[in-house]
C-alpha cells in the first residue's frame, strides 16, 4: 500500500539508496510510477506494507515503511532489493555500493569513493563541518533530523 512519505511516523523503518550520479528528469519520470507500483504491491506474508518514497536531490531513493500494520520480513526486504537492482540495471546507475560518500560541496551534492573522501579530509578539502549524508539512519525520525549533518556528527567524523 503506497503512502505519502511525509505522513509516515518517525518510527517508520527507512532504507536509503544513494546513487553514484543524479537521476535525470526523464529517468525520474520513468522511475516514479514503477516505484509507486512496487510499493502498492509490496507485501510481507500476504499483508500489505504501508510504504512511501522520496527522491532527495534526485540523488537518493529513500523508502520508508510504517510497521504498525505489518513489518518487513526477509522475503519482503529481498523483494525490495531485487527491485532496486532492477533500477540499477535499467538506468545504468549504482545504488547498492555502500563504500561511497555523498556530501554537500557548496550548493552541489558530490559523490566520492570512501578512499577519496578520506584523502580529501586529510588534505582539508572537506572539513568536520562539511554536510554529509548519513545513510546509516534507521528510521524516518532519524532521517528527518540526522541524515544531513556536519561530518563531525556522523560516522564520517573518524576521518578528521
Amino acid at each position: 500500500m503506497h503512502a505519502n512519505f511525509k505522513d509516515l511516523p518517525d518510527d517508520a523503518r527507512v532504507w536509503i539508496y544513494q546513487a553514484n550520479r543524479p537521476f535525470t528528469t526523464d529517468e525520474l519520470n520513468e522511475l516514479k510510477p514503477q516505484m509507486d507500483n512496487f510499493l502498492q504491491q509490496w507485501t510481507a506474508h500476504g499483508k500489505d506494507l504501508k510504504a512511501g518514497v522520496e527522491y532527495p536531490y534526485n540523488r537518493f531513493i529513500v523508502i520508508g515503511l510504517d510497521q504498525t500494520l505489518a513489518g518487513a520480513t526477509g522475503c519482503s526486504i529481498d523483494a525490495s532489493v531485487r527491485f532496486i537492482q532492477s533500477v540499477e540495471k535499467a538506468f545504468r546507475i549504482d545504488l547498492m555500493d555502500k563504500m561511497n560518500v555523498t556530501f554537500k560541496n557548496g550548493q552541489y551534492v558530490a559523490h566520492k569513493e570512501l578512499s577519496d573522501f578520506k584523502k580529501m579530509a586529510k588534505a582539508k578539502s572537506v572539513s568536520p563541518n562539511t554536510i554529509v549524508f548519513n545513510n546509516l539512519v534507521t528510521n524516518v525520525g532519524e532521517y528527518r533530523e540526522h541524515w544531513e549533518v556536519p561530518a563531525h556528527e556522523s560516522w564520517h567524523s573518524r576521518f578528521f
